[in-house]
């Protein structure tokens, strides 16, 4: 029960608050230790490959941060659990515990920042291409205007999954140290799972363990993050969004992008890279705010779920 109510108190203060402020935010700690660390082991020249010895630093240096935000995680987590069972105040518990699990979880930070790209692109496309800048990592100033709205939607769909899906899976699975080692796993991706040179840094080794963990971690919500859309689109063909989903280079992001894609009967891609459900009109203004939509439904079904399978599963032993 205290899991279950800490899951819904931390999408309450998600709706409320968003985002705690930077010098708070777990996540941003994370990134500064990942930026520290990572200007530490990745080459500033290109080295032949394999180059197994960038390799390992990055593996040794993402273990380093691994076990601390794992232990961290577990240590506050048992010590509530704990205190619920010796006072007999769940409450109290599922509150600190929703508080702790909220910075793991970004709705409502990525549905109005994809909002705020179709607002940004009525004003114009110059606008538009900035405030997507914001969102994505991709070179967006030479992106028309139809390119930027599908920019935004596929990085509601990927994101979905990220900061939302994924978080709530590992939670249910392992709790609070599981939703916050996929964060810390899914950061050091964003900053080190690169091909080749970014900031000057050769992640072509160095980052490839973060890369390969992240796609472990999110093979199964990926999945899941489609299998929602389907159904909240009115059951969809995941043979189709497999098909799909396979044209991307990803074996995940692809997923929930493809169902959003079908969902809406229209196309996404990146230029030179894919293109998701190619015979698809061109995504309009609506079709934003419709994406937003799916994927709140999606988060809805996610919420009942996963609060049904914490109520019933039996909590670990605690001494």
């Amino acid at each position: 029960m205290v899991l279950a109510c800490a899951l819904l108190f931390a999408f309450l203060l998600d709706r409320a608050f968003g985002e705690p402020g930077a010098r708070w935010h777990p996540v941003v700690w994370m990134g500064k230790y990942l930026g520290w660390i990572g200007s530490r082991i990745a080459p500033r020249e290109a080295l032949p490959s394999p180059d197994w010895r960038s390799f390992w630093a990055g593996a040794l240096a993402w273990y380093g941060g691994a076990v601390i935000v794992a232990l961290a995680a577990w240590l506050l987590q048992f010590f509530l659990l704990r205190f619920a069972v010796q006072r007999d105040d769940p409450w109290l518990a599922a509150l600190a515990l929703g508080a702790l699990l909220k910075p793991m979880l970004a709705w409502r930070m990525l549905h109005s920042e994809v909002q705020a790209v179709e607002a940004a692109l009525a004003e114009s496309l110059e606008s538009g291409r900035r405030r997507l800048g914001l969102l994505v990592s991709r070179e967006v100033m030479q992106l028309q205007d139809d390119e930027v709205r599908e920019s935004a939607i596929e990085s509601l769909a990927e994101n979905l999954n990220d900061s939302v899906v994924a978080p709530v899976f590992w939670f249910v699975v392992a709790g609070l140290p599981g939703a916050v080692l996929y964060r810390y796993a899914n950061t050091a991706d964003a900053m080190w799972g690169y091909r080749g040179f970014r900031a000057g840094l050769d992640w072509e080794w160095a980052g490839k363990w973060a890369a390969r963990v992240d796609d472990a971690l999110s093979w199964i919500p990926a999945r899941i993050t489609a299998l929602l859309l389907a159904i909240v689109a009115g059951g969809l063909s995941l043979q189709r969004v497999r098909g799909e989903a396979a044209h991307t280079p990803s074996p995940n992001s692809g997923w929930p992008m493809a169902a959003m894609a079908l969902a809406l009967g229209v196309r996404l891609r990146k230029p030179g890279v894919y293109a998701l459900n190619e015979e698809g009109r061109e995504p309009l203004a609506a079709d934003t705010s419709r994406a937003v939509t799916l994927a709140a439904r999606a988060i809805a079904v996610l919420l009942a779920a996963a609060s049904l399978a914490l109520w019933l599963r039996p909590v670990w032993e605690l001494p």
